[in-house]
């Protein structure tokens, strides 16, 4: 039975995280019922390789990061992050919720702000494409905010279809790199209706050998980054994205926490997006 991962350390709790807070202070514990499914495995993560931070970052952005409070966090996150892809590559796992503090999307090559210190696609796609020889892969960002650091990473390679959901329409690199205008306020349907034109058709034809979904709640209505969306929206999200993984990709999909601070947000939606990973 091929399991899914859940990617969690304790480290990650009773710190008030650059812009999240301590949303993840009742996790894993939150988890209980999901942990207990017979193929849903919680795996502890490791900080990643310095050596591959330096791959992907500049020298002086990963030697200022290393003098903040927050970067061991930060490597925990991307170590489960490249661990997790690692796994689902290799088979070991049908798919991953990774969660992350201090990591994440707004980390480009040479700068990174915004409570996402480290990329954690960076060193995760270029471990799959040296070890697993992986070449096209996907990446999906719902967070509130435009994901420019994965668009710095990742501009000119245009075998990495990027396609982020914020606040301006743009394309490029022969539109393999998508901005999406989803309004200031917007609903639960009209949102997903965008998910499924501009994301799942172009998954669908790009083919990509892996889906990467950076899913900040930060757009739930009373979060710092609100478009109007309810709590249940995120759950219909990721099972529509699971859906399209299963037929494009073999239902390698790999979800990353996002912003968002609201923790009892946090609590709903995480249980059930890993019930909906879970589900075969």
């Amino acid at each position: 039975m091929t399991k899914t991962g859940i990617f969690f350390t304790k480290k990650f709790c009773g710190k008030d995280w650059p812009i999240i807070g301590d949303k993840f202070r009742n996790f894993p514990e939150v988890m209980e019922d999901v942990l207990k499914l017979p193929n849903v495995i919680l795996i502890e993560p490791k900080p990643v390789d310095e050596e591959l931070l330096y791959r992907v970052h500049t020298r002086d952005l990963v030697d200022r990061t290393r003098k903040m409070w927050y970067y061991e966090g930060a490597r925990y996150a991307v170590g489960g992050c490249v661990k997790a892809s690692e796994m689902v590559l290799s088979g070991d796992l049908k798919n991953a919720l990774v969660f992350t503090v201090a990591a994440g999307h707004h980390a480009g090559r040479s700068h990174a702000w915004g409570g996402t210190y480290l990329s954690c696609l960076g060193p995760a796609v270029l471990v799959l494409r040296e070890k697993y020889g992986v070449r096209r892969v996907a990446i999906l960002d719902t967070d509130s905010h435009h994901g420019d650091g994965d668009r710095d990473m990742f501009l000119g390679d245009k075998d990495v279809l990027h396609v982020c959901f914020c606040s301006y329409s743009s394309a490029e690199d022969d539109n393999t790199k998508i901005d999406v205008d989803v309004g200031w306020r917007t609903s639960d349907e009209e949102y997903l209706s965008l998910v499924e034109e501009e994301f799942i058709k172009r998954a669908e034809k790009f083919r990509p050998e892996v889906i990467f979904h950076f899913l900040g709640h930060d757009t739930c209505r009373g979060d710092y980054g609100d478009r109007g969306l309810s709590q249940d929206f995120f759950i219909k999200l990721a099972e529509v994205v699971k859906e399209c993984a299963e037929r494009v990709c073999n239902g390698r999909y790999i979800v990353l926490t996002g912003g968002g601070h609201r923790r009892d947000v946090a609590e709903y939606i995480f249980p059930r997006i890993a019930k909906i990973l879970a589900r075969r």
